[in-house]
């Protein structure tokens, strides 16, 4: 009953958040879809194919990290900007958003076609999954150029209320994913199956897709284009701000990949079907997460705009309402979890071992998404907001490297504990850092008007 009142009361903040959420949300939905079908078609060329592209994208996961985090970090300048109207700024933004990932796409394309093995060795010591993915990583390498464009585009669009443009050319790149998947995967329409290379080349065709609708999108777009003119511009101001709050936003968000990636490599190293079992289990996380990034990455728009409009106040009380709605989508994310246990685990194609495995992972799961929710929200969301990138950055480090990362190496390698309790202390890393995290978001200090008057 108080969530009621509370939204009768705050009606034109709850309608923002749902203009903003309800996109992103569909986006995150479509994106968690083709991962579950991407499964589902690997599932018939087998155990190994699996479990070799769920490593190999643990690298790519790393890449997407450093365009996310890049991406967000744009959006705490270009949202406050659209807040204050000043669309030639957001433009500058861009710019400087494309420099960075660009570059950053390029040295990731590079490692992926040069030295693909040594990237899969860090991961496991199975000579057949390294093969696979050898194979996986050199054809996704030229997708991480198209995508690097894409994700700086489509996060300025959010930025400037054209969410439903972004989730379109996302929706289309997505779809086009599953279609070209069933083709290659299947042999379907005179093409020769493929197996994980059919997968890498179908992601990278479908991303070539994505950046050809992002330029299409900005030629009928007359107050932001995707130009790369402002990449080879100079605006001092500008660049220290992307420097001094988006660095520490991309470094969080590295951290933060790294870590899971680190995950990744501790369970790879244990036991193959538990390398199997959690890649599925990453599948279905991300089906339930999809309400709580939503909520996250629409937090990071909508408090960025109240406070670039000078209004802290109801920034604050926009940020209390998200965090109330996380909490929320935190639990019906665990529930959704619950109810596709049955079906993941009759689904399967997995060993015995490995489908024990995949059910206790799961359960943790359950309540796991909640400390994602929340944490999302705030490190990812409303701290960038104001600014505040630094805090999350430092937070994350700790959590995960001075406690989670070596508590899995120790319990995993030195104690020798079975999979489940590492996997177990592994998915503790979320809750550790609550009482910092929360105690930082009621202290309102994250809550700052970052835009400039003169930008040169």
């Amino acid at each position: 009953m108080k969530l009621f009142q509370d939204i009768k009361n705050n009606k034109a903040i709850y309608k923002n958040i749902w203009i903003v959420t309800f996109p992103i949300i569909l986006q995150n939905i479509l994106d968690a879809a083709v991962n579950s079908v991407d499964v589902l078609m690997l599932n018939s060329v087998g155990q190994s194919a699996i479990s070799a592209v769920s490593l190999a994208n643990s690298l790519v996961g790393i890449f997407f990290m450093f365009l996310y985090g890049i991406g967000t970090g744009i959006a705490m300048l270009a949202a406050q900007y659209y807040g204050k109207g000043d669309y030639k700024t957001i433009e500058i933004v861009e710019g400087i958003g494309l420099k960075f990932s660009l570059a950053i796409a390029a040295l990731g394309m590079l490692a992926c076609l040069i030295i693909p093995g040594t990237l899969m060795h860090i991961y496991t010591s199975d000579a057949e999954l390294i093969g696979l993915g050898e194979k996986y990583l050199m054809f996704i390498a030229p997708g991480l150029i198209f995508w690097a464009v894409s994700a700086v585009y489509t996060s300025i669009l959010r930025c400037i209320g054209k969410v439903s443009t972004s989730t379109i050319l996302e929706a289309v790149a997505l779809i086009s994913n599953v279609i070209l998947n069933a083709v290659f995967i299947f042999g379907l329409l005179g093409a020769p199956k493929l197996g994980v290379v059919g997968v890498a080349l179908a992601t990278t065709l479908s991303r070539l897709i994505q950046f050809i609708g992002c330029v299409i999108a900005s030629m009928g777009d007359a107050k932001v284009k995707l130009t790369f003119r402002t990449m080879f511009e100079r605006h001092k101001l500008l660049e220290k701000d992307f420097f001094t709050m988006a660095l520490p936003a991309i470094a969080n968000d590295m951290v933060w990949a790294l870590a899971f990636s680190a995950y990744s490599g501790i369970l790879g190293h244990m036991d193959s079907d538990a390398v199997a079992a959690y890649s599925i289990v990453n599948v279905i996380r991300n089906l339930g997460c999809v309400m709580c990034y939503g909520i996250g990455a629409a937090a990071g728009i909508i408090v960025g705009q109240v406070l670039g409009r000078g209004n802290r106040e109801e920034g604050i009380k926009t940020a209390h309402i998200l965090l109330r709605l996380a909490v929320i989508t935190g639990i019906i994310g665990g529930l959704i979890v619950l109810a596709i246990i049955p079906f993941a685990l009759k689904k399967a194609s997995l060993t015995d071992a490995a489908l024990d495995y995949l059910k206790f992972m799961l359960l943790i799961n359950t309540y796991y998404i909640s400390g994602t929710s929340v944490n999302t929200c705030l490190i990812g969301g409303i701290f960038r907001a104001g600014g505040d990138s630094k805090f999350g950055f430092k937070c994350d480090t700790i959590d995960m490297w001075c406690y989670a990362v070596p508590l899995g190496l120790i319990s995993a390698f030195v104690l020798k504990l079975p999979v489940k309790v590492v996997y177990f202390l592994l998915c503790t890393d979320e809750f550790v850092k609550w009482p910092w995290v929360l105690k930082h978001f009621y202290s309102h200090k994250w809550a700052n008007d970052i835009t400039r008057d003169e930008v040169d």
